[in-house]
């Protein structure tokens, strides 16, 4: 077993990075881009376990085994950062602690490793901090930044980093790998990888979470039956309710431990008043607390408008005979009969309509429930 094990369908991304890792063509700065679920902070860690593998032979790096790899591949390498936000953005005194951290010697690797797997997700000065830093980097240093395209990135950065894009892998690569890797059952892996429309993180989820196959059967058929106003409001309250919860769900029990972590290190008994020189420590995570699950809401809203797009995605297959594979099977006959009573302009307007919403809650500070009930009424 190697690195590059989990970089299905990604051969010629793969060829690239290994003669990277060998020294071929090695630079100080990569751009991993590609869709949701195409693994682009899944290269960029098996890029960095590469790179400090202990392998003598260049050509074998990569191995998986030694202590660095296994390192890398754990997280726990004192030379490789990984920089990821659980917030809306990342902030400015996170980038400049990484710009600090950049310039440390390795201590035992090769090189010193920065992996920003949330680079679109910092504001334009926030990434004007990490430009004299990756514009001239100090030797043995190397910055992987991961982003979903190139336009999520300012150009001056995009411009001085080595590009390596990937795509979302074939279905039967993303089932074979549930198969191998999780012990899934390989006709639900299937059907799994097909509803997850190839997202590897997605579709493990569904393949061992009865509840979440529900909920998204739930979603995909909630166009069926949406024929008036007042239903469309009913099913907006339900889609941003069923999001909400699911965040609040893996969040709570979070919280409380965060909470208990930081009052037994302050020396504070639970239940016991907190003396005002420490208050602020303790404002400090309930508004950290807030911007995760701010962010929690919003990623997993996102993910229930993606399974809703999947329903319109084959709809205008068929009305335009493209010849692809649908991605709910189970509803062939639902989606042939919904067809047939619309068109593919009709389609496309609620397709944008969709994705529209997307970027609104996405992006701006819009009201999930309003930007979602006026996107209900118009796929009606």
């Amino acid at each position: 077993m190697t690195v590059w094990d989990e970089l299905r369908g990604q051969a010629a991304i793969v060829e690239q990075l290994r003669r990277a890792a060998a020294g071929e063509g090695l630079t100080h700065a990569w751009l991993f881009t590609g869709p949701p679920g195409s693994g682009r902070s899944t290269a960029a860690k098996a890029f960095a376990a590469a790179l400090n593998c202990e392998v003598e032979d260049v050509t074998a790096r990569g191995c998986g085994v030694c202590a660095g790899c296994r390192a890398v591949l754990a997280e726990s390498h004192p030379d490789v950062q990984f920089v990821r936000t659980e917030k809306v953005t990342i902030t400015i005194e996170e980038a400049r602690e990484m710009v600090a951290k950049a310039g440390d010697r390795p201590q035992s690797g090769r090189y010193r490793i920065i992996v920003v797997e949330d680079a679109d997700r910092m504001a334009e000065r926030t990434t004007n901090v990490l430009l004299k830093a990756i514009e001239e980097p100090t030797p043995r240093t190397v910055w992987m930044l991961c982003a979903p395209s190139p336009a999520d990135v300012l150009v001056t950065i995009r411009s001085r980093c080595r590009p390596v894009g990937l795509r979302l892998p074939p279905v039967a690569d993303v089932a074979a790998l549930l198969v191998e890797r999780d012990g899934a059952d390989p006709h639900l892996a299937l059907e799994s990888a097909r509803a997850a429309q190839s997202h590897i993180g997605i579709a493990r989820r569904l393949a061992h979470d009865e509840a979440a196959r529900a909920r998204r059967s739930d979603t995909v058929r909630a166009p069926l039956s949406l024929r008036t106003v007042s239903q469309a409001v009913v099913l907006a309250e339900r889609l941003v309710k069923t999001a909400t919860d699911e965040a609040n769900a893996s969040n709570d029990e979070r919280d409380a431990a965060e909470r208990a972590r930081l009052l037994a290190t302050l020396g504070v008994a639970e239940g016991d008043r907190l003396p005002p020189s420490l208050r602020s420590q303790l404002r400090q995570l309930e508004e950290d607390q807030k911007r995760r699950a701010k962010r929690s809401v919003t990623d997993s809203l996102d993910r229930t408008l993606t399974d809703l797009l999947s329903f319109y995605r084959d709809v205008l297959m068929l009305q335009l005979d493209g010849g692809v594979e649908p991605v709910n099977t189970e509803l062939a006959a639902e989606v042939r009969e919904f067809a047939a009573a619309s068109t593919p302009e009709a389609t496309l307007a609620r397709m944008d309509a969709i994705n529209t919403t997307r970027q609104r809650i996405t992006t701006t500070n819009v009201a999930p429930l309003l930007a979602v009930e006026a996107m209900a009424v118009a796929l009606i």
